[in-house]
């Protein structure tokens, strides 16, 4: 069935571009009502923008939402993966600037924050987008696919010519709550001299070892190294949760990628919406006590939650 958040949550951070302090607060929600940003600082125009991948505005540095107003709230991946691992369907998250809040880097803050507010069982069944054929797209060298499966899972590969990095490869599925263990705590990671050159931009002014991993070119620099070994493509992975959850709903299908990255999630949800017959909402419902998992128990055509 669907959840949303018991009680409110409310946490105050840097923005990792901006480099101000931002407030958001993120409020239970009623059920069928999906995940909706408003920027509490914005009130002579629309200020609401759900979250949905129609909605993606920028995908160069971060995932950027925004709407017919102008108005956009950015680096929104890490708590999008929070709620989807965490089994948020429904909340209302304000923001008083232009960005969510940092935090550490990762999306364990987002975890621990849910945690602590609780969940609540809504009475409606989740609608989840089922997969029910092969979709590839291919952006130069970068590669994404969703393929048929019984299970949420996603896949990667990252290649870079790093001695800290390398090639690496990682495979979660998301079950049981998992998501904590296996992708939450891994951090973004951004090179020394990409870090100087955003900020000659008017970028990345939050930005510190604090909140990233940050590389020169032999090590990393920060103090205390990595929380995982494969900490990079495990945060590549946490990326994509974030941004597939933008389907409105969680996905039933195995993502898997090569050299992933925001633009290219993006453009995985959008050849997936332009084939109609590339998925379908499936109600989840009635619960199977053996395994502690939702069953598929209805099939809703629900064309109007991907329409601008």
């Amino acid at each position: 069935m669907q959840q949303t958040l018991k009680t409110q949550i409310q946490a105050t951070d840097i923005g990792l571009h901006s480099g101000k302090d931002i407030e958001i607060i993120i409020r239970p929600a009623p059920e069928d009502h999906g995940i909706i940003f408003v920027r509490s600082d914005i009130t002579d125009r629309d200020n609401v923008i759900p979250a949905l991948w129609n909605y993606v505005v920028n995908t160069q540095f971060c995932t950027v939402i925004g709407n017919k107003s102008g108005v956009t709230v950015s680096t929104i991946e890490h708590l999008m993966a929070a709620l989807r691992g965490c089994g948020i369907d429904n909340a209302l998250i304000e923001v008083n600037g232009s960005e969510v809040p940092v935090m550490d880097g990762s999306s364990m803050p987002f975890v621990k924050l849910i945690e602590e507010a609780g969940t609540c069982g809504q009475f409606i069944p989740r609608r989840v987008i089922k997969i029910l054929k092969d979709i590839t797209v291919k952006h130069d060298d970068k590669i994404a696919s969703l393929s048929p499966s019984k299970i949420s899972s996603f896949g990667g590969g990252i290649d870079f010519n790093h001695p800290e990095i390398g090639k690496q490869h990682f495979e979660v599925q998301l079950l049981n709550g998992n998501f904590k263990h296996d992708l939450a705590n891994a951090r973004t990671f951004g090179f020394l001299h990409e870090v100087e050159y955003l900020r000659s931009k008017g970028l990345a002014l939050g930005g510190s070892l604090a909140n990233a991993i940050v590389l020169d070119l032999k090590t990393i620099i920060n103090p205390d190294g990595l929380r995982y070994k494969n900490e990079f493509i495990r945060h590549k992975l946490l990326d994509a949760v974030g941004d597939l959850y933008l389907a409105g709903g969680q996905i039933i299908g195995a993502y898997d990628s090569e050299k992933p990255g925001h633009a290219i999630n993006n453009a995985l949800l959008s050849a997936l919406f332009s084939d109609e017959k590339a998925w379908e909402f499936v109600d989840l419902g009635e619960i199977n006590g053996e395994t502690g998992t939702e069953i598929f128990t209805d099939i809703h055509n629900v064309e109007s939650l991907v329409s601008v």
